[in-house]
């Protein structure tokens, strides 16, 4: 089989099988490009007073439980903490999703909305689908069948440029006749 015909069954074969991870892929990406412009997908940073944080962690915690759709009773409930000292906030990120912002000064809520962007990310690279073996058996793959596709599709699109140019070369051969 010649390999121009090989590569292009290699080319459309591939695209197929790996046209619904990429579709995935690209639809989250753009959703997480969005990310910082709308309050949707991740809320935006609110401002404390400001200055070094003054509140102790039990604080934080009473602070983030006294908002009751976001579900956080116990440290259990907490994804993760993220503290932006600058801004004079603590964001709370439980395991429901919800975001309870926390002014570092005063321990009072300053807002409190659901957020996407970690679910986004999760989608994006495959681990929200059974965890890191989707990323390492399914994703992992799609990656390096998305680069030979790359690799095939330039293959494919520089034939006709390198076989004209071939023709053009030969004594002989081309317009004559014209």
């Amino acid at each position: 089989m010649k390999a121009s015909i090989l590569n292009r069954k290699i080319h459309r074969w591939g695209a197929i099988l790996t046209a619904p991870v990429l579709l995935v892929v690209i639809a989250t990406g753009l959703l997480l490009q969005l990310k910082k412009e709308s309050a949707w997908i991740q809320p935006p940073t609110a401002r404390g007073q400001g200055g070094p944080p003054a509140v102790a962690f039990h604080d934080i915690l009473a602070a983030a439980a006294s908002v009751e759709h976001a579900g956080i009773r116990s440290w259990e409930d907490v994804d993760r903490l993220d503290v932006r000292p600058d801004k004079g906030v603590v964001k709370v990120r439980g395991h429901s999703r919800w975001e309870v912002q926390v002014d570092t000064a005063t321990g009072e809520v300053l807002q409190t909305m659901y957020r996407r962007s970690d679910l986004i990310e999760s989608l994006h690279d495959g681990s929200w689908f059974a965890g890191d073996a989707t990323k390492l058996y399914l994703f992992l793959p799609a990656a390096v069948a998305f680069l030979g596709l790359w690799g095939t599709g330039l293959y494919l699109w520089l034939l006709p440029h390198l076989t004209r140019r071939r023709k053009r070369r030969r004594p002989g051969q081309g317009s004559a006749g014209v």
